[in-house]
């Protein structure tokens, strides 16, 4: 089955369908949002919090994001694969960002890239689609700008913000994003957003008017009670479903009843001298 490609999601604007695009890490999440008929698989620099174990995504590297997108492509067969350029690996030069953005291609099996910022990250994406390299752009929250914000925060409350996340976003499409994510924004302004950018836009926490939407595997799936933020809907509780195996599982081995013979297997008599 052929990948979907960048001017395919650009066209669902068209044509009116909209976009599921879901996070994931490795070849076993990306083979399973795959068959679930998932548009888009995101390897996000989020794998920092999500399977690191850090509080932010600040620490991992492009070398992180390469192997990670290696690993996803291999359990793809239809969903178009996007992903990150991490902290610091885009925002030094134009020369930087190309040269980094064709080592995720190279390297990390990407059909796109996504890079985070506005206007200032509009030279940057322009080089990298003229070089032939589709780009996702992504305003609002920017998390790798989290200190900036004072933390991860809702962008453009108030109509002086709005009015520069709007920009952000134009700025964005017009330097020949392919579609524009908008994290964390009012959903009002993304809807807004959504009606005058040209190109899809795929929301998380941005409202039910956006092209598309996009969630986090671990978070979709509820794999970690713990973290409940709002913009997440959860489709499954799996942090109990695991929990609960594991301790089965514990319990049998303690007691001795695992393993049981239909788990184990017989010496070939015949073989014995």
């Amino acid at each position: 089955m052929a990948r979907i490609t960048a001017p395919e999601i650009a066209r669902k604007k068209q044509t009116g369908e909209k976009i599921a695009m879901v996070t994931a890490y490795d070849a076993a999440q990306a083979r399973l949002v795959d068959a679930g008929g998932a548009d888009m698989v995101l390897v996000g620099d989020s794998l920092g919090m999500v399977v690191q174990g850090q509080g932010d995504t600040l620490g991992v590297t492009l070398r992180d994001m390469a192997y990670h997108g290696r690993c996803a492509a291999a359990g793809l067969s239809r969903a178009h694969l996007t992903v990150d350029m991490p902290f610091m690996s885009y925002q030094v030069s134009v020369a930087q960002a190309m040269k980094n953005a064709g080592r995720l291609v190279r390297e990390g099996k990407a059909q796109s890239v996504k890079l985070e910022g506005g206007a200032r990250t509009a030279p940057a994406i322009r080089a990298i689609v003229e070089a032939g390299i589709p780009v996702v752009g992504h305003v609002g929250l920017t998390p790798q700008s989290f200190h900036a914000f004072g933390g991860f925060k809702v962008q453009g409350r108030d109509a002086e913000a709005a009015e520069r996340v709007l920009a952000d976003a134009v700025a964005v499409a017009e330097a020949g994003a392919f579609c524009v994510v908008l994290e964390m924004v009012p959903a009002e302004l993304a809807g807004r957003i959504t009606a005058l950018l040209p190109v899809p836009t795929i929301g998380i926490g941005a409202g039910a008017g956006c092209d598309g939407q996009v969630l986090v595997y671990n978070d979709l799936l509820g794999m970690d009670a713990r973290f409940k933020p709002r913009f997440v809907k959860r489709f499954a509780d799996l942090d109990a479903i695991v929990r609960d195996a594991v301790a089965a599982y514990v319990a049998e081995v303690k007691a001795g009843t695992f393993p049981a013979a239909e788990h184990s297997f017989a010496q070939d008599s015949s073989k014995l001298y």
